[in-house]
């Protein structure tokens, strides 16, 4: 059977208002212990985010106003998302003051960390469809076990990018297409964060099961405490404040590294020892090969199609580096600007694939199809007024981060050119992560690879290089491919294969 266009009248938005009391059932006729909490009856904007931030563990996601849901899951995921793009905000606001060689340091070192983070979510993707399948089937102690076999690929990850990081450094740079002033300056900061790399994975590995469990608030409360150690101390380590030793670019790297350790230590008492919907124990954390392996074949699509993305922003950043330093630090600010300006939309995003996972595990396709598509045109309308503000204000945003004229004017026209994309990145983000969370990773990564290395990769070259756009040409490319993913997507999602997916 079909699913819906997103323009159905009788799509999504069907019902009166978000919380519209007809789609919750009477609490008076649920058994005792499946009674929703009393915030959940009380209608209102504030108790509504109250319940979200409170993290209550009981709400039942497959069952409700499917709008009521979505907002749950989704506050503490886009402040979850926007703490964690925080880290990246913070520092290169911090090391801008240092000058263009070491935000270039930054940013190089950043894209090829992208293929760790490619790693790390796609493996996070895998863990949190098969996390929320099992907990929409009611069958917690199996979610549990996935977790902990997750954390065993975790650690296999972490170990292999630090000996090949540490090792290879500066070859490493080199290859990106650093000067050597960068590679004199930064290798150093670069070696530091591939030796710490493990925070970055089991943070994004033990806060994908807890958004697999739907217990999303835990994700943020570590999240909350990592960066508030950053933020501290970034400024005393990189400028030598009071007792602390001046380290430059490098302090960047220490602070990071060390608020990531903390958080990740916080993250996994609450999965191993304290209150949550998810408890992993001795018994859950003996290796289980055939859930090791069942974990990396569902993760395998998520892996690929965010390699395939990563990889192609490592080229575009090769490419980007042709045109010299100035030109390298206004584009990594800018893309770090809408990193963070897209956030609420990814953190919608990141409920639709908790959503359609457990409601498809609890045999309810078609309420997982109208949660997705609702969760879509909320995230669109975001991303357009977005889109408005970074392309009004771009040369205002890029100069609070650097005082350089000319990074200034190349970061405020990357800003604008790919503001165009925002819209269709909208529905793209949304529908692509429903895939993943339907355990359907096979789908996006198929879109990924023709957005990103039929599109924009070829495209970005050809205008830059070949036809002299300079990096301008990179930007435009972005647009795109921002558009074939979303008009794809949407296409995709609608003809509802993702719904017999097994998992």
């Amino acid at each position: 059977m079909s699913s819906p266009s997103p323009f159905d009248s009788k799509g999504p938005f069907e019902s009166k208002g978000p919380f519209d009391s007809k789609e919750l059932p009477d609490a008076r006729s649920l058994p005792t212990s499946k009674k929703l909490p009393e915030l959940t009856r009380a209608p209102g904007v504030l108790n509504l985010v109250k319940q979200s931030l409170r993290g209550d563990a009981d709400y039942d996601y497959t069952q409700g106003s499917i709008s009521r849901a979505s907002i749950l899951l989704a506050i503490p995921m886009i402040l979850e998302l926007a703490l964690e793009s925080v880290f990246a905000v913070v520092d290169i606001f911090f090391v801008a003051q240092l000058g263009t060689a070491a935000v270039a340091t930054v940013g190089l070192t950043e894209s090829m960390m992208s293929i760790l983070y490619a790693l790390a979510i796609g493996i996070g993707m895998g863990t949190t469809a098969l996390v929320a399948r099992r907990v929409g089937e009611g069958d917690k102690p199996a979610a549990a076990l996935a977790a902990g076999q997750a954390l065993w690929i975790g650690l296999a990850i972490s170990v292999g990018v630090a000996l090949v990081g540490v090792t290879f450094t500066e070859e490493l740079l080199s290859f990106m297409g650093a000067e050597n002033a960068v590679i004199a300056e930064g290798a150093n900061y670069t070696r530091i964060m591939f030796a710490g790399n493990f925070t970055i994975v089991f943070l994004f590995l033990i806060n994908a099961i807890f958004r697999g469990a739907g217990d999303a608030m835990l994700a943020l409360k570590s999240l909350w405490l990592a960066n508030a150690i950053n933020i501290v101390l970034d400024p005393l380590l990189i400028f030598g404040i009071g007792p602390f030793p001046e380290l430059g670019v490098e302090g960047a790297a220490v602070a990071t590294n060390i608020g990531r350790a903390v958080g990740v230590a916080y993250a996994i008492s609450f999965l191993i020892g304290r209150s949550g919907r998810l408890r992993v124990g001795a018994a859950q954390l003996r290796m289980q090969l055939a859930i090791i392996i069942s974990l990396l074949r569902i993760s395998a699509g998520g892996v690929a199609q965010y390699l395939i993305a990563t990889m192609s922003w490592v080229l575009l950043m090769q490419i980007v580096a042709g045109f010299g330093s100035a030109v390298i630090a206004g584009y990594v600010i800018a893309i770090r600007v809408l990193m963070f300006a897209i956030l609420p939309a990814w953190g919608l995003s990141n409920a639709a694939a908790t959503l359609a996972g457990q409601n498809l595990g609890a045999g309810k396709p078609d309420r997982a199809q109208k949660a997705v598509w609702a969760i879509a045109w909320y995230c669109t309308l975001y991303m357009g007024v977005a889109g408005v503000l970074c392309w009004v204000f771009a040369p205002a945003i890029i100069g609070f981060f650097s005082p350089e004229a000319a990074a200034v004017e190349n970061g405020a026209l990357a800003l604008r050119i790919v503001s165009y994309g925002f819209v269709p990145a909208g529905f793209g983000m949304a529908l692509t992560q429903a895939f993943n969370g339907a355990g359907d990773t096979l789908t996006p990564t198929l879109i990924n690879f023709l957005a990103f290395w039929l599109a924009q990769v070829p495209l970005a070259y050809v205008l830059a290089v070949v036809s002299g756009f300079g990096a301008q040409g990179v930007y435009w490319a972005i647009f795109v491919s921002d558009l074939i993913i979303g008009v794809v997507a949407c296409v995709a999602f609608a003809r509802g294969r993702w719904k017999l997916r097994e998992v």
